[in-house]
């Protein structure tokens, strides 16, 4: 590396600063043998009184270098992705070719294993030719020390700039060409050459220098340009390496212009090569004759997500360097403080505030305290770089996930901006086994003019605001397994009876929030059920199995809605964005707050893990830069329901899996699921959610952008329409491939228990005859909601129960409405006596206006006369009667009438209708 033209600074200026560094010469010869008597004689003159504030050394240190994140393919660690600051990776000394390390030392500094850090010669020569002959150029005088004690420098002044500015400054200081800087890093070098063996401080160097743009040291540099190993270079391509630190900008091979520079350097370090006798005249004459561009094979680094090696793990990638580099807590705690710095700041302001900061803490992922205890440090040292972090994606499911949302949600749609994403977390784990978005992950940023690709995205889909971006999308009927939950929870039973019919209007007054009560609405409201079904009486698994809204907000009249928002939250749900916690009115029961598909998955595996809820975690382990094995994020679990609650709703899953609305999305490959579905009412969004005993999986397609009903496209790929396809494909798809792997394949779910099963419903009484007042309290006192229907017509006296809806001994949901009808009175009447009149006088009297009796309610028998011998008074004459004379009926109430054929028993027509006068009716 040629220096720099020094310009005399500070005490070494004008001609004192020829004269200086001449003396500077002989004494750092003192130096190296007495430092303390040098530095002594130097302040003594007065000529370079620095040498008293520089410390003796400088530590060589690690460098700046590649994070490497694996996830898991076939059991076994695969590489997706590499992120640095810089493109170094550091090596040891068996990894570097003894090429590269005699052309080192040839080509900039032959006497390197000789001197003490400072070429004395040299330096004399240097101060000689550029001050005397300024016309001849630059003449060298820098050791390998002396260049790496600046590299050090210059990597100390980018760790510590907080700002490119900053950074700019820092980086000039350290490299401007100065006989004061010069001076810093001959004193450095002496204290470096004798703390650190030749062998370290030509493997520092090697390490550490620049080889044009971003990347460093001779790994990643061999592995740039030639796409081989340090150690696996030949001599010419060696020479090459070493002949870009010259001048790396001008020098190096990203780039054929830039051949011609780097040959004729490279020549000359392969002549220097020769003359040392570390290469022979044939190898020599060989590397020479090699022409670079036969030798350049270009492997462009690959920082960064969007140049992950494996395409289906970009938001693998993405949310792991989030995961380790965002701080939800602090940034809350921070905007807190900013809030109460406000002068005219006001307590509501400061109370959300501080619920944001409570919500982070919540549900913030688990920091990788591998990196760091804070989040200053855990960044500082991912810049830093050097890590492996192992991650828990299966890139076998993930690869499964990719190819079922690239047929099924195709990213090329152009009609609208349609998103997918497939998660999957491991039940009692937490850990994340797939993470998958149809869009192409790409966070280079909107190039101004160039068209929108809508095939691509900085967003993860799958995550929380702080760890991609997204805000998350409304869950429609996913959020009734939390619903059901809180049901079981609260001592009813999957039997129990609901009203589902549809559609059905609510009072404030049915529902109750004590923790929020602004959240119930001021008005009543309509509640239709999707598809406009009718609904019904049905049992609560029904409901959970047909999702019928109507049944889940009569239950919820029953509960409080928010007991039924803390269920959700003890399975991990809350809202996305991080600003507000669940909110509570009634039509959250239905899944209007937004929430993460990450989110979902991990709280459906609560089910599947007998309702123990771990957070979703996505690193397992992690390696240093020294190879020391460091934990992973935190298991973190609770208990959120019993395993009875739990098996509860697993019952109800599987219904909706074999024969509900998840149905289309059962892969049937004799494993049981629990699945729930889930619509936005505008169906812009839609979920399915699927568990086995093993894993989790929530599969969300919809509008990122816009409010485009899914059901009115259909995909141009499978000619299906989005709606009602491509959740339940995508779905399948995941579950299968889980399924094959014994690891992941789910068992039988624990049975659901006689209390979670039975439930309570009721047998509706008979009011029938009570007085209005009476039956209302008989019905009201058995929870019953008491509804009048008015007067009917009835025989009963004016204003008794006449009759009820549901009538008395049906069975009914606890809490149901009963309908009750009071008489008007208008059909009493008392029987007539028509004993001994014939047929036909009986009729007229019975249907009479006094009577009132419909004629085709009476019925007629006929009946024999008692004796063995004929009795012709009894013919057509009416017997008996039923009602009998006097008594009290209704006008609708059946008669029977036994009417005489005169005939004794004996005689076979004694039963039969005779003729005659006064037979006919």
């Amino acid at each position: 590396m040629s220096a720099q033209k020094l310009k005399p600074s500070g005490v070494l200026g004008g001609v004192a600063g020829f004269l200086g560094f001449s003396v500077l010469a002989g004494v750092l010869v003192t130096a190296m043998v007495t430092p303390a008597l040098a530095v002594t004689s130097l302040a003594a003159n007065n000529t370079i009184g620095v040498f008293e504030n520089l410390p003796d050394y400088i530590q060589i240190g690690a460098q700046s270098q590649q994070n490497v994140i694996y996830a898991m393919r076939d059991d076994k660690p695969v590489q997706i992705a590499t992120i640095y600051k810089q493109n170094r990776q550091e090596v040891t000394w068996d990894q570097v070719s003894p090429f590269l390390k005699h052309a080192a030392v040839d080509g900039e500094d032959r006497r390197f294993y000789d001197h003490g850090g400072v070429d004395v010669p040299s330096v004399i020569r240097a101060v000689i030719k550029n001050q005397t002959d300024a016309s001849a150029g630059q003449s060298g005088s820098s050791t390998l020390d002396m260049q790496l004690v600046k590299n050090i420098l210059v990597q100390q002044a980018v760790a510590e700039a907080k700002t490119p500015q900053e950074r700019t400054k820092l980086i000039n200081e350290v490299t401007q060409a100065t006989y004061d800087r010069k001076l810093k890093e001959m004193k450095l070098a002496i204290g470096l050459d004798k703390k650190y063996t030749k062998k370290e401080i030509l493997l520092g160097y090697l390490n550490i220098v620049g080889m044009g743009s971003n990347t460093y040291g001779v790994e990643s540099a061999a592995q740039q340009y030639f796409s081989v190993s340090a150690k696996d270079v030949t001599l010419a391509q060696a020479a090459s390496l070493i002949a870009i630190v010259q001048q790396p900008s001008l020098q190096n091979l990203s780039n054929p212009k830039y051949y011609p520079a780097n040959k004729l350097r490279r020549d000359q370090i392969l002549d220097a090569m020769l003359e040392l006798k570390h290469i022979t005249k044939k190898q020599h004459d060989e590397a020479i004759a090699t022409k670079i561009e036969d030798e350049v094979k270009l492997s462009p680094p690959s920082n960064g997500c969007r140049s992950a090696v494996v395409a289906s793990a970009k938001v693998v990638c993405d949310y792991v360097t989030k995961v380790i580099t965002s701080d939800p807590v602090g940034d809350a705690e921070a905007n807190l403080r900013a809030v109460k710095a406000k002068p005219n700041a006001t307590q509501n302001a400061i109370a959300q505030a501080t619920e944001q900061v409570s919500l982070a803490k919540a549900n913030a992922a688990p920091y990788l305290t591998a990196l760091g205890s804070t989040v200053a440090e855990r960044r500082a040292n991912w810049d830093k770089g050097g890590y492996k972090i192992y991650t828990s994606v299966d890139l076998n499911l993930q690869d499964t996930a990719q190819g079922a949302l690239d047929t099924w949600a195709p990213p090329t749609e152009a009609r609208f901006d349609l998103g997918a994403a497939a998660d999957t977390v491991e039940a009692g784990t937490g850990r994340i086994l797939v993470m998958a978005q149809n869009k192409i992950f790409d966070d280079a940023g909107v190039v101004p003019g160039a068209p929108v690709d809508k095939s691509r995205t900085a967003l993860n889909l799958s995550t929380d605001h702080p760890y991609g971006n997204s805000n998350g999308f409304e869950t429609g009927s996913t959020y009734k397994v939390f619903d059901l939950a809180n049901w079981l929870q609260n001592g009813h039973g999957l039997n129990d009876l609901v009203n589902g019919s549809g559609p059905q209007t609510y009072k404030p007054s049915d529902f109750t929030a004590p923790c929020d009560p602004g959240a119930i609405p001021g008005a009543p409201f309509p509640l239709r059920n999707d598809g406009n079904s009718r609904g019904g009486t049905m049992t609560v698994k029904q409901a959970l199995i047909r999702s019928v809204n109507n049944a889940f907000m009569n239950m919820a009249k029953q509960s409080d809605l928010c007991s039924i928002r803390d269920t959700a939250k003890s399975m991990g749900a809350h809202r996305a964005d991080f600003k507000t916690d669940l909110t509570v009115n009634p039509s959250a029961i239905l899944g209007t707050n937004e929430q993460a598909p990450l989110t979902m998955a991990g709280a459906v595996a609560t089910i599947g893990a007998g309702g123990l809820h771990c957070t979703p975690i996505i690193v397992d382990k992690v390696v240093d830069p020294n190879g020391k094995e460091l934990p992973g994020q935190a298991k973190t679990c609770n208990q959120a329901l019993t395993p009875e609650v739990a098996a509860g709703v697993a019952n109800a899953m599987i219904g909706s899996m074999t024969g509900g609305t998840s149905s289309p999305g059962n892969p049937r490959d004799n494993v049981p699921i629990g699945g729930k579905t889930g619509t936005s009412p505008t169906t812009h969004q839609d979920w399915i959610m699927g568990t086995t005993t093993k894993t989790g999986t929530a599969v969300w397609t919809g509008n990122v952008t816009g409010k485009a009903p899914l059901r009115n496209y259909t995909n141009p790929i499978t000619h299906s329409n989005y709606y009602t396809t491509s959740r339940f494909q995508i779905l399948k798809a995941v579950i299968k491939s889980a399924n094959t792997n014994p690891a992941y394949r789910g068992g039988a779910f624990p049975a659901a228990s006689a209390a979670m099963l039975g439930g309570e419903s009721a047998t509706v009484p008979s009011v029938i005859g009570q007085t209005t007042e009476n039956a209302k309290a008989l019905l009201e006192s058995l929870n019953y909601v008491y509804a009048d229907g008015g007067p009917v017509a009835s025989a009963l006296p004016a204003g008794q129960v006449a009759s009820t809806d549901p009538a008395p001994g049906a069975k009914t949901p606890v809490g149901a409405t009963v309908t009750v009808y009071t008489s008007d009175g208008t059909l009493a009447t008392t029987m007539p006596d028509v004993i001994g009149k014939n047929r036909h006088d009986a009729m007229a009297m019975l249907t009479s206006q006094t009577y009132g009796f419909s004629a085709s309610n009476v019925t007629v028998v006929w009946v024999a006369s008692s004796g063995n011998a004929p009795v012709p008074g009894d013919f057509c004459k009416v017997m008996a009667s039923n009602p009998t004379a006097g008594a009290a009926a209704a006008k609708t109430d059946p008669v029977t009438l036994n009417i005489g054929t005169g005939l004794p028993a004996s005689d076979p027509d004694a039963t039969k209708p005779p003729s005659g006068p006064g037979c006919n009716p």
